[in-house]
């Protein structure tokens, strides 16, 4: 998979040199590979997620912290019904 898209990016970027849309062609690739595409080829068990090698990449790797992202989204979400009273009121009447 490594050389597909480190082929497809050169081609792209050769044909950058007549039409500079193929170099922005090939940043996105790359961005995306980067992004989305690269899986745990390293040596350590477990992704830079903190998820197993084995489990989905959004999994938690542990209840707990499971927990802190839930404890901060309910943290943040009183802060902004606290700092935002009428849009809180607003989104009550429309439900």
């Amino acid at each position: 998979m490594n050389t597909v898209i480190l082929s497809a990016t050169a081609v792209l970027v050769v044909l950058g040199f007549s039409d500079s849309v193929y170099w922005l062609a090939a940043v996105a690739l790359l961005y995306v590979y980067i992004r989305y595409g690269r899986t745990g080829g390293g040596s350590s068990a477990t992704s830079s997620t903190g998820s197993p090698a084995g489990g989905p990449a959004g999994a938690p790797s542990t209840y707990r912290a499971y927990r802190e992202r839930r404890d901060q989204q309910a943290k943040w979400e009183r802060r902004y019904r606290r700092e935002r009273p009428f849009e809180t009121r607003r989104q009550e009447r429309t439900k």
